[in-house]
């Protein structure tokens, strides 16, 4: 239960867990911990609905999880695009294409203003307590987390605030950042004959990355290292047709050395991206977000938070070297367009990485063994 204590700044709310960040990761976290009997509050700096510089991918791993957290009948509601197919191009033009499984749990593209939205309302409609336009500026272990002029207390902090995340910086735990690649993404009207496609597309400059996402809207993302992006922009507007005057939001950094997922004597949690950052071009960057989210809740639920470190990391563990061929494509696009197009046997290395993916995570807790999933 939520208590009220004094102190020079008048009331404090205290709760037994404060998550900082209302994206997937906290909010998947929130809707575990308050349908375990926790009492919940969800600080984010930003008022929802809002966009967020994403692919808006939601890869099939992600259902079982949506489904778990009560909303994945809310998504189809939403503007959104099923997935049929995944087209990949080298620099030289050469183009490999791939059909996906038909079905609605599969590949989807949905607006992360939409998706976020949707799993917010879910994290409230649990029983947690959601606080937007609240900015963190001060933190002591304990937890007393100061916003503006107000206070707030709890046992356990979860940092779900992203790669840059205000919560390990003001910790001093925020790793060194390079920045080798930054992210450019907007959204366009669709082409008719883009609905339902992804596209990849391999440049001399770096990466471009399409895809539908319903509604009438095409997510166009763009990532080359800093010297090089004004030239990519240049090469996408022309070759996509792109309207003039776009604008474009970015992120950076792109991957950075990840943060140790569990702090302070084990009453702080790193979920998603404030944890570790994977590859963009592998889609499938919202399912560790809502997994690792939801992991978080379920080790603090059960009373079990000395095991997240073991059962994050084996979240991530067969998958690291598809992030890994990725950055390098992404990286070194030339020599990466040159192994497709001559290397033997690339057509089925392509479709292997980009078929039906959902992670083994048999190590994880599942429903049937959970108290947790009703």
């Amino acid at each position: 239960m939520k208590e009220y204590i004094g102190n020079l700044k008048g009331q404090v709310k205290q709760f037994d867990v404060i998550v900082a960040g209302g994206g997937p990761a906290g909010a998947a976290c929130a809707t575990v911990c308050a349908r375990g009997g926790l009492s919940v509050l969800i600080l984010d700096r930003a008022k929802f609905p809002r966009d967020k510089v994403c692919g808006d991918n939601l890869n099939p791993a992600c259902w079982p999880v949506l489904d778990r957290l009560g909303i994945a009948g809310d998504i189809p509601k939403a503007p959104h695009s099923r997935y049929r197919a995944v087209e990949i191009a080298t620099i030289h033009g050469r183009k490999f294409r791939f059909d996906l499984p038909p079905g609605n749990s599969g590949q989807t593209g949905i607006r992360r203003r939409d998706l976020d939205a949707i799993l917010l309302d879910g994290a409230r409609d649990s029983g947690a307590e959601v606080l937007e336009k609240k900015t963190v500026t001060r933190i002591e272990p304990g937890w007393k987390i100061e916003s503006g002029r107000e206070t707030f207390s709890s046992r356990w902090l979860v940092a779900a605030d992203g790669r840059n995340s205000t919560i390990a910086r003001l910790l001093g735990l925020l790793p060194p950042a390079g920045k080798d690649r930054i992210a450019v993404q907007t959204h366009v009207p669709i082409l008719p004959e883009d609905e339902g496609i992804v596209r990849m597309m391999l440049w001399p400059e770096g990466y471009s990355g399409g895809a539908s996402i319903g509604n009438g809207l095409w997510n166009q993302c763009l990532v080359a290292r800093p010297e090089h992006l004004s030239g990519l922009k240049t090469r996408a507007s022309s070759v996509l047709g792109l309207p003039s005057h776009l604008t474009w939001n970015a992120i950076t950094p792109l991957a950075r050395v990840p943060c140790f997922p569990l702090q302070h004597g084990g009453a702080l949690l790193l979920a998603g991206d404030a944890a570790r950052v994977v590859e963009p071009f592998t889609g499938e960057g919202i399912y560790y977000a809502l997994r690792s989210g939801e992991l978080a809740g379920e080790c603090l639920v059960e009373l079990k938070i000395e095991d997240y470190p073991r059962l994050h990391a084996a979240l991530y563990r067969k998958r690291l070297w598809v992030n890994q061929i990725a950055r390098q494509a992404v990286l070194h696009p030339v020599l990466a367009s040159r192994i497709l197009e001559n290397l033997p046997g690339s057509h089925w290395i392509l479709s292997h990485l980009t078929r039906r993916v959902i992670p083994n995570d048999e190590a994880l807790p599942r429903s049937a063994e959970s108290p947790l999933r009703l």
